[in-house]
């Protein structure tokens, strides 16, 4: 384990509805290392995604800060927040998001061209990470031609392109049969230790879970064990 990279710094959520609030997570606090992989695990409700997201700035928490590589996410403008998740994060959803017009090296290379790298620099990064995930064959490939298992490596790929400090995945392994889903695991265990990428995992996994580095359980919007790193 490393130095920190990311730390959740007692956030609460609360949604509104009208005359309806809902408090979704409460004082939560928690830290994460360079090349740690840390499962969130929690039934359906109990705030693990709201968490992930609030991390990567996809939504903003009611109260509390979120810190990546010390730095305060809230400080930011809206156009710099959007600029950290391109560049100092990477996304991983249970159902791939890839853009079914474009190969697997061009949506690969999407984040990279975002970030301003030229076509032939985006282009080679991509190479290489989908040769590194064991898809050198299925460059030139749209969504359609790949097996679940491989969009799963090319979305994996996709986020990493632009050498993020934390990568957060939502049930990554969720649609994937058995086999597929000990390849994405093994995939991020690789690329954590070679990478240095600190990886965060929803999942309803218990198998998956169990072998990440760590564990924490949300309930009711609280973590009930594992709170720090």
């Amino acid at each position: 384990m490393g130095s920190v990279v990311l730390r959740v710094d007692n956030v609460s959520k609360t949604f509104v509805d009208g005359s309806v609030e809902t408090q979704v997570l409460k004082g939560v606090s928690l830290t994460v290392a360079r090349s740690e992989q840390l499962a969130i695990v929690g039934s359906s409700g109990s705030g693990k995604s709201t968490l992930l997201h609030i991390m990567g700035s996809l939504e903003q928490p009611s109260s509390g800060e979120v810190f990546l590589a010390g730095k305060s996410i809230a400080t930011l403008t809206s156009q710099q927040q959007a600029q950290l998740r391109n560049q100092d994060m990477g996304f991983i959803y249970q159902f791939h998001h890839l853009l079914p017009e474009f190969t697997a090296l061009e949506n690969v290379a999407m984040p990279a061209l975002i970030a301003g790298l030229s076509t032939k620099e985006a282009h080679a990064k991509a190479q290489a990470l989908l040769m590194r995930v064991g898809l050198e064959h299925r460059l030139q490939h749209t969504p359609d031609k790949l097996s679940g298992g491989e969009r799963q490596r090319v979305a994996i790929a996709r986020a990493l392109v632009n050498d993020p400090k934390v990568v957060l995945a939502d049930e990554p392994t969720g649609n994937l049969d058995a086999k597929s889903g000990e390849a994405v695991y093994q995939l991020i265990r690789e690329l954590a230790a070679q990478l240095g990428t600190a990886f965060v995992v929803v999942t309803h996994d218990a198998q998956l879970a169990a072998r990440m580095d760590r564990q924490v359980m949300m309930q009711d919007g609280v973590l009930v064990n594992g709170a720090q790193a």
